[in-house]
């Protein structure tokens, strides 16, 4: 069996290695505290869009009440703008004025 080769290419030829990788941008998915959205949705959110233990949803769910927002996780670009859009997407179905936002870290 015959390998084609490349002419233009020889066993002396350079090869560039010098390839720039750049750790993609993340993002901080934080949770803006309501007058309307009950403690338990968002303890619902918390563990079906996050993957959050019981005790962790409870934790996060206190300091958005008791602080205003909490922290649900720092996740590239693209995973966090999906789970902000999942989690409106599920509070305005719900009937629920629910905020999501995104930090940069």
């Amino acid at each position: 069996m015959t390998i084609p080769t490349d002419p233009k290419f020889t066993p002396d030829s350079e090869i560039l290695t010098d390839v720039e990788l750049r750790e993609p941008r993340h993002f901080r998915v934080l949770l803006h505290n309501d007058d309307y959205t009950t403690m338990d949705f968002v303890v619902e959110i918390l563990c079906t869009i996050f993957h959050k233990t019981q005790d962790e949803a409870v934790k996060i769910m206190l300091a958005v009440h008791e602080k205003g927002r909490g922290d649900c996780g720092v996740y590239p670009a693209e995973v966090a703008e999906t789970k902000v859009s999942v989690v409106h997407g599920r509070a305005r179905a719900a009937g629920f004025p629910l905020r999501c936002s995104l930090e940069e870290v």
